[in-house]
This record gives structure tokens, sequence and C-alpha cells, in this order.
């Protein structure tokens, strides 16, 4: 599928022409990216940016996320497999009260909050040379969400358990994780800060995060690809697809391992740190006419 055809059905799927080798590397970044606080959707367009490819697209990102989406289900396996299981069996014996069913009932209504603001602005978010995907917005939040994980972690307690999780904190962090439909925001960078605020240890704030954007990150993938389905992407464009998505899965796992040792070990200032010089790099290159 041409690139001008794929935009005038409204969905930008750039990263067709990009070709097996270069959107296996996009998936090495985007795996990585996806499920750091950093932002894989800035880096989808820094760095192809910067080795002068073409926008590999929005559709990419959305899409990519089934990736994660597998990353998360298996690292934390034992989690998903508990919140499944348990929730189905207090279900059939009508125990409402069951902490589990509890849980898998507050993910999803923390969900409803993205879904709607995702559908409302659908149209922007997906379009073909989005504004929102322009290196300036980027680079502006960076930076704010540079400066709202420092403040978290400074005035964090890092003493809460997911266990102590209540239905105000789910909708909390789900409200937060609205913030990820703006690229460069990122969506375990706003949810994993919105935790630590609520003072969640590291690791238990991490795990929070990830299980509860389970479903956000499942609805935009399976999503995309619904939208790619209409758009009529050929079969060289779904093997094209297919590439990223294995070896964005693979990369996605070990980023996974590495966020959890991370924040086992030390702390989020790594991430701080990384996305105020990213926002700075590139609202200077966009300054100095570097980049554009």
């Amino acid at each position: 599928m041409a690139l001008a055809d794929s935009c005038a059905r409204g969905v930008d799927t750039g990263f067709v022409a990009l070709g097996y080798a270069k959107v296996a590397m996009l998936g090495v970044v985007q795996g990585i990216t996806e499920l750091l606080p950093i932002s894989s959707t800035a880096h989808m367009r820094v760095v192809p940016a910067l080795l002068g490819w073409p926008d590999p697209g929005s559709a990419f990102s959305a899409a990519m996320q089934l990736a994660a989406l597998a990353a998360v289900v298996s690292y934390f396996w034992s989690d998903v497999r508990s919140l499944a299981v348990n929730s189905v069996t207090a279900v059939a014996r009508r125990d409402l009260g069951d902490p589990y069913l509890r849980m898998s009932v507050w993910i999803v209504l923390a969900t409803i909050p993205i879904g709607l603001a995702g559908l409302a602005l659908s149209g922007v978010l997906n379009a073909c040379n989005s504004p929102l995907r322009g290196l300036g917005v980027i680079g502006w939040a960076c930076i704010v969400m540079a400066v709202l994980l420092a403040i978290a972690e400074l005035r964090a307690r890092h003493t809460r358990l997911i266990g102590d999780v209540t239905l105000m904190d789910a909708m909390i962090v789900g409200i937060a994780q609205v913030g990820a439909l703006i690229p460069g925001v990122s969506r375990s960078g706003s949810t994993l800060t919105a935790a630590l605020a609520l003072g969640f240890k590291r690791e238990e704030a991490a795990r929070f995060s990830f299980l509860l954007g389970l479903p956000a990150i499942a609805l935009a993938g399976l999503k995309e690809l619904w939208e790619l389905h209409k758009a009529h992407l050929d079969a060289h464009g779904w093997s094209v697809l297919a590439v990223g998505l294995v070896v964005a899965s693979v990369s996605a796992f070990f980023a996974i391992w590495g966020l959890m040792r991370v924040l086992e070990r030390f702390s989020a200032w790594p991430f701080v740190a990384y996305r105020a010089a990213l926002g700075v790099v590139l609202l200077g290159g966009l300054a100095l006419g570097w980049l554009s």
C-alpha cells in the first residue's frame, strides 16, 4: 500500500515503506521505550528523524502496544493469572467481596477515562501528520513529565504495597493514564508518577502501573489492528508489522526486567534526568534548526 493511499483513508501507515530491517530496529526501540517511563512515541519520532527515515506513523506505535501487552502478561503472569482465575471463581460463588475480583473491577473502571478520551481524540491522534506528534509537543511533554516525576520521587513515602490499593487510588492512576494520549508523556511514566505520588513503593508502583494498564494497552492495540484492516493493509504491510511486533515483544520483556531492577535498587531519578535531557535536546534542536 502506498503511503498516500493509506493517508487518504485517514490511517498513517508510514512503517510499511521502511521495510523489515528498519522496522525491526524500530521494534527494539519501541519495545524498550514502551514500558520504560520515557515515552515510546517520542522515540518513534526522534529516532527516525535522526536517521533520516520517514515517520513510521501513529498506527505503528499503537499496534506495537500488543507487543507490550505480551511482555507485561509474560513477566507478571503470576499476578495476571491470580487476578483472572480468582475473579472468575469469586463470580461463580457470588463472593463480591473477594479482593481479586475487587481489584479486577477497579482496573476495568480505571480504564474508562482513557477509553473515552481516546475515542474523543482518535480523529486527531491517528491522523496523518497529526500536530500532536510534532517534536515541539513531545519536547515540552518530556520536560513537564520529568518535573512531575521528580516531584513524585521527592515527596513519595515509598511505603504502600499493591494490596493497599483502593478504588480512589485506581481511579487517580487511571485518570493519570489519560495523559499518555499526548505523545511524549508516556503511559508508564504518567501512571508510575501517580502511583509514586500516592505513596507506593517504587517496585509496587511499577507493578500496579503495568497491571492497571493491561486493558488500555490491549484495547489500543486491537483497535489499531482493526483500523489497519479497514484501511486494507496488504499482506506485505501485515508481514512488516508482524516483524516489528515479534522484535518489540522480546525487547519489552527485557525492558520490564531492567525497570524493576532499577526501581528496586535505585530510584526513578535516572528516568527523570533522561526525560529532561531529551526534552531540552528536542526543543534546542528545533530552535537551532537542527530538527524540523
